[in-house]
């Protein structure tokens, strides 16, 4: 027969419990269903049930959330149930957003949100060139541009270079409707986006119009050479190795450079290989140089996001052997 034991967590006051719970009590449930426990709230207080160690880890789990103090989103909670499973990971949360990397223009600060975050926006403080390989929602592109405008704010770079390969374009945007802008505009649009909400409209253009955030694709690099720059080379998995070397040839003194991707999503045409991928093997050992690799436990979207990605990952594990 298996041991069921009680745990009871205290709450401070009704504001701390709506922040925890979620909205409808999707926190807990989600909680619950991760680490095979039931939570019933009392008042101030949480009653966990379960076996020892899932009553411990659930315990543990609340504990960390409690101590952010805040709302909780479901992928906080869904996160906080990782950290918990994983015994080598003795981080907390508190302890993995206490750095604030940049304030948006609406007073959001962004932070890094899982270890795998914390570890890639360390990596960048002391590297001059990073790549940042990973599935997608890990927040890569998001968090390199967030430390692209700190650093613009901090006056370490007079401007901000980014760009992307126009994949499926290839070479054939000239049969595509409109000006050139018009052109490359829907493979640059993520970039704009993250850019827009964290300057707001008004910087975001002023910035545009003074040439102090450059978007153009890939192609356009070959022949510059861009200093006192922080330059971000997005889905980076679609370069071919030829590519690749053109762009980290063009870092200028004073400039730093993150390079993003995917390498389970390349889009490039049969027969062609990932720049992303070979340069693994060329730059491993070279001083100023990271790679920082984020997992499915690093995904800041929906949980079920999470979910899709690790099934992904376990199936391709089994073909492999």
């Amino acid at each position: 027969m298996k041991e069921i034991v009680e745990e009871v967590i205290k709450l401070k006051n009704n504001e701390q419990a709506q922040a925890l719970s979620g909205r409808g009590d999707e926190n807990l449930k989600l909680i619950e269903e991760e680490l095979d426990v039931q939570i019933i709230p009392r008042g101030l207080e949480l009653v966990i049930i379960g076996e020892p160690e899932a009553v411990k880890r659930a315990s543990d789990a609340l504990k960390n959330l409690v101590d952010l103090d805040h709302d909780i989103t479901s992928q906080e909670a869904y996160y906080a149930t990782q950290l918990v499973r994983n015994t080598d990971q003795l981080t907390t949360m508190r302890e993995i957003g206490s750095e604030v990397i940049v304030t948006t223009a609406r007073g959001k600060q962004i932070r890094p949100k899982t270890a795998g975050q914390k570890q890639y926006y360390q990596l960048v403080q002391r590297s001059e060139i990073v790549f940042a390989i990973g599935p997608a929602g890990t927040g890569k592109t998001y968090l390199a541009m967030a430390m692209a405008i700190a650093a613009l704010k901090r006056k370490e770079v007079q401007r901000i270079i980014l760009t992307r390969p126009a994949v499926e374009a290839g070479e054939h945007l000239g049969f595509l409707p409109g000006d050139l802008q018009s052109k490359v505009d829907p493979y640059l649009r993520p970039l704009y986006d993250a850019l827009y909400e964290i300057l707001g409209q008004e910087v975001y253009q002023k910035y545009r119009e003074r040439g102090v955030v450059e978007i153009a694709p890939l192609a356009y690099m070959r022949g510059r050479t861009l200093d006192d720059s922080f330059i971000i080379l997005d889905e980076a998995q679609n370069t071919t190795p030829e590519q690749m070397k053109m762009f980290l040839t063009r870092l200028g003194y004073g400039s730093k450079a993150i390079v993003t991707g995917d390498i389970t999503q390349i889009d490039l045409p049969r027969g062609k290989n990932s720049g992303l991928i070979k340069i693994q093997r060329i730059l491993k050992d070279i001083p100023g140089i990271g790679f920082s690799y984020l997992t499915g436990s690093d995904v800041v979207r929906h949980p079920l996001v999470q979910r899709i990605i690790e099934a992904y990952e376990r199936y391709a594990e089994k073909e492999d052997q």
